[in-house]
């Protein structure tokens, strides 16, 4: 050890599994710009700020299994490729998506702190510059890196001013404090209900966690193929509008994340719809110009959840500090959920499923429980047994809160935010992220899987648009009759 390195704490259960060899887990940032970028004042930044965090100052050691505190050279870590602009200057979209995609083949330096910057002045449909930032998953979650991302921002409105950080908590019943007898008496039978309830939803969901080691998911035309990480990764970024997720949010009474999952599942059956239509066509038959979806079809995607009380965008203070309840580092789980795979002539329906499901998963402890037994099974097992998990399911999904509203960055007005990951087995990545008035939605495909993936944000907006207008035509018929 160098006097330039200092041991510091062991990584924890989860950054231990996103290190591990065969799930090597990387996350990729990308954030247009509405100007170009200079890089020297990106570097000025980093060379003030990077050593303020211990994540990003630290390197692993050689065992893999602790931060060690070491010196960063910032150049080693921003990249600012030589860029013919005149070759480029029709497909902007393009060149991004390739250099992107390239970057997911290739693994970050261990010998180094695990993040690098690559800065893109290319002019694109979106953007005028795109900055592509990659770390590895293993030094924290999208809480975590958003909520860091939110402290070096400043809002467009005012650049002396922090954006705001909305306070977000979980909900909690509350009860009425006028009971009388019978209402206690009620509310008691409740408690021992749900508590049963509760028991029983984690045990269900402990021993579906146990069967997907050995229950593959169906072969579709979205994973077909898959489990092979050498593929390069290809991403397609697309918005919504929020305000429209929000207004199906309170017209169905669910959150957001329950109307984010109905609409993914709405989207992939109209789209696993169109794919097995097509190899009806190029086998010269056809099942039916409305259906051609096969019966029982299982498909799963894991559903990243965050396990800490406060659940928005904190502070990076109060994150790195001792104690603290919203904690930096990966302090999430995964929850299995099996997607529903039919044609509705009814928008609402995948909304109905959607929230079903994840209402009792909401009652269940196998997320927190996941979190323990992860360390049990690494310390046991190895890493083998979630390779597998990974590879016997289908997609994965996750929703992360972005700024409220639109934010700079040193300087420079930030168009979007685009967030995935890669080095995972699956053929398919759903990630979503809000930023002011938009939902940000990406996906990252096998493309050797999924060459399309334009058509699945497609459905997904085709499915937004149907279900909103089904709720206004819905609210318009109420308000008439009560007019």
């Amino acid at each position: 050890m160098t006097k330039e390195e200092v041991e510091e704490e062991p990584l924890s259960p989860m950054a231990r599994l996103f290190q591990s060899p065969g799930i090597d887990n990387c996350i990729v940032t990308m954030i247009g710009f509405k100007a170009k970028i200079n890089p020297d004042i990106i570097l000025d930044e980093l060379k003030q700020n990077v050593s303020k965090h211990p994540r990003f100052c630290s390197k692993l050691s050689d065992d893999g299994a602790r931060w060690m505190k070491t010196k960063v050279n910032v150049e080693d870590h921003v990249f600012v490729p030589d860029i013919d602009l005149h070759e480029i200057n029709k497909d902007g979209d393009g060149f991004v998506d390739d250099y992107v995609s390239r970057l997911t083949l290739s693994t970050l330096e261990k010998s180094r702190p695990l993040w690098d910057i690559h800065i893109l002045n290319v002019k694109t449909s979106k953007a005028e510059a795109v900055s592509v930032m990659r770390c590895h998953h293993s030094l924290g979650d999208g809480m975590s890196l958003m909520s860091l991302l939110v402290a070096c921002t400043r809002k467009t409105s005012d650049l002396k001013e922090f954006p705001t950080i909305p306070t977000i908590k979980r909900r909690e019943k509350t009860m009425s404090h006028r009971l009388g007898n019978k209402g206690w008496f009620l509310l008691s039978i409740n408690a021992v209900y749900s508590a049963v309830k509760l028991i029983w939803n984690t045990i269900v969901d402990l021993l579906l966690v146990l069967a997907i080691s050995f229950l593959k998911d169906t072969e579709t035309p979205i994973s077909e193929g898959a489990g092979f990480r050498n593929n390069a990764k290809r991403l397609y970024h697309q918005t919504v509008s929020l305000d429209d997720i929000k207004f199906i949010k309170n017209a169905m009474n669910m959150t957001i994340n329950d109307v984010l999952l109905g609409v993914t599942q709405a989207a992939l059956s109209r789209y696993l719809n169109q794919r097995y239509g097509n190899k009806d066509v190029e086998a010269g038959t056809t099942i039916s110009d409305l259906n051609n979806l096969p019966g029982r079809i299982r498909i799963r995607a894991g559903i990243m959840v965050n396990l800490r009380q406060e659940i928005g965008i904190q502070p990076v203070a109060d994150m790195l500090a001792k104690g603290s309840k919203c904690r930096w580092g990966n302090y999430d789980s995964t929850v299995f959920v099996p997607f529903t795979i039919s044609l509705e002539t009814n928008p609402l329906v995948p909304l109905l499923k959607a929230k079903s499901i994840m209402d009792r998963k909401k009652h269940s402890l196998c997320a927190a429980m996941n979190y323990s037994v992860i360390e049990f099974i690494l310390n046991n097992f190895g890493p083998k047994v979630f390779k597998r998990t990974c590879s016997n399911t289908t997609a994965i999904l996750s929703n992360i809160v972005g700024p409220v509203e639109e934010v700079s960055l040193h300087g420079n007005h930030i168009a979007y935010i685009a967030l995935s990951t890669y080095g995972h087995s699956q053929a398919l990545s759903i990630h979503f992220i809000s930023y002011a008035e938009e939902m940000g939605i990406t996906i990252t495909v096998d493309p050797a899987v999924i060459p399309d993936p334009h058509n699945i944000c497609d459905e997904m907006e085709e499915s937004l648009k149907a279900m909103k207008d089904t709720l206004s035509t819905k609210s318009d018929r109420f308000f008439g009759m009560h007019g």
